[in-house]
């Protein structure tokens, strides 16, 4: 019964459920649950858009978890991995509600939005995810080592005897890099989170909207509104490429990556997101052949590999960081600054993911009640039909 329900062209369905240059494989609006698992399993427009962020979850969990394998790494549970968990977090409901909502939007008309709403949100969770890891494993002044990391904690442990760390007199290169420290440190200690965590939420907001307005440019205000979150989370990123390397020269490489490829890293997540905007804003490749790439092929399915890879390298460029603090504490964060800011917490990692989380949950009630006053009446005809 279930592998036998027709599916439908575009003309068959409401136009709510259709797909610039999508022309058939659509499934009626009015599956139940158990229908819309089946269909991960069958060929139709939504299949590809399902397995393409579902599958990614197993690749990107492998990658993440070779973290605490590696020597001189914490347990799993120590503060230090608190903001690499809300990292996995974040791209963990990030690739599940996309996939969820793909294969469960054509429940209802009101479900298809309630998916979506929390699809958005789901990415604007991923990008406070990010900036959360870059504030604690790539912001220079992000007080890692004050909360030690093993026996290597060589600058914590002086700290903590009160003894001034040896170093050699500062160059003019690094009095005005740490001069420049001092300049960007109320960003970077006052603002960044919670100018993140408002960017995230402003971009929900105008996601949700443009299910209901600016249907013509849909896509195009979906892809500029995320540049926003983009360009804050990153700051810490472009902070440290411009500025010079903590590392000594001649140092041996503190991960098994060369120390220069967090920016070779960074440059492939930019370079992956560019091509997903570009799939996601141009509809191509079925644009140029309305019909042809129905079912596998299409533009949002190259997007979502794309956004994935974007991740993949994300996460790479995260994992030298965390690789360089567990084995050169002293190197990443210069001995002549010494830490202002404290190390991960609770409070400060799972608790800003859990009011974020709060503050989007009320976003999408709302839009989800203001699709079901649109959309319940529609819903009745089409149960009629």
């Amino acid at each position: 019964m279930m592998w036998s329900l027709p599916l439908l062209r575009h003309t068959d369905v409401p136009p709510r459920v259709t797909e610039n240059f999508i022309l058939s494989g659509y499934r009626f609006p009015d599956y139940s649950l158990l229908q819309c698992l089946v269909s991960a399993f069958r060929p139709t427009n939504e299949t590809g858009n399902f397995w393409t962020h579902f599958l990614p979850i197993f690749l990107f969990a492998f990658h993440f978890l070779e973290i605490f394998k590696w020597e001189g790494a914490p347990n799993p549970g120590d503060p230090f991995f608190y903001p690499a968990w809300t990292y996995f977090i974040g791209v963990f409901y990030l690739l599940l509600a996309s996939s969820m909502a793909h294969l469960l939007n054509s429940m209802s008309l009101i479900i298809r939005e309630i998916c979506f709403f929390v699809d958005y949100g789901t990415i604007s969770a991923y990008t406070v995810g990010s900036s959360l890891a870059y504030y604690y494993y790539i912001h220079p002044q992000a007080g890692i080592p004050k909360i030690g990391v093993g026996a290597q904690n060589a600058s914590g442990t002086q700290s903590e005897r009160g003894e001034e760390p040896s170093s050699p007199p500062p160059s003019c290169t690094t009095s005005s890099f740490y001069s420049s420290l001092l300049i960007f440190r109320p960003f970077f200690e006052s603002l960044y989170i919670p100018c993140s965590c408002m960017i995230a939420i402003v971009c929900v907001i105008t996601c949700c909207n443009t299910r209901q307005r600016w249907r013509k440019y849909r896509y195009i205000v979906r892809t500029l509104v995320f540049l926003l979150p983009f360009f804050i989370s990153s700051t810490p990123v472009f902070y440290r490429l411009l500025s010079p390397s903590p590392y000594p020269p001649n140092s041996p490489p503190p991960s098994p990556y060369p120390s220069s490829t967090m920016a070779a890293f960074f440059y492939r997540h930019c370079f992956w997101l560019v091509v997903s905007a570009v799939f996601n804003i141009s509809k191509i490749p079925e644009r140029l052949s309305p019909g042809k790439f129905d079912i596998w092929g299409h533009s949002h399915q190259w997007f979502h590999c794309c956004t994935f890879l974007s991740i993949l390298d994300e996460l790479h460029m995260i994992k030298v960081e965390i690789r360089a603090l567990l084995l050169h504490p002293s190197l990443v964060l210069a001995p002549t600054t010494p830490t202002q800011l404290p190390g991960p917490t609770l409070c400060s990692t799972y608790g800003v993911m859990m009011l974020l989380q709060g503050c989007i949950a009320s976003i999408i009630v709302w839009f989800g009640w203001c699709a079901y006053h649109i959309y319940a009446p529609e819903q009745k005809r089409l149960k009629v039909h």
